[in-house]
């Protein structure tokens, strides 16, 4: 019982408090920008910093983790 009158004191401040906000028009934004896409752009790239960062077998082949099966 006690819960459902805090919930309800709080409903009505909260019901009172809006009444005090005014009412808004809202805004709408015509634009022609449909179906807009941007240009690719290849990102360079440094193989010597990609082997550094590997495990490298005796045939200089990348040694990597396939996947985990969980």
């Amino acid at each position: 019982m006690k819960i459902e009158k805090e919930a309800e004191k709080i409903l009505e401040e909260f019901s009172k408090t809006l009444e005090n906000i005014p009412d808004l028009e809202e805004t709408h934004y015509i634009v022609d920008n449909i179906n807009l896409t941007r240009g690719d752009i290849a990102e360079s790239k440094n193989p010597e910093k990609i082997m550094r960062n590997t495990h490298v077998d005796e045939n200089g082949n990348m040694i990597v983790e396939k996947s985990k099966w969980k």
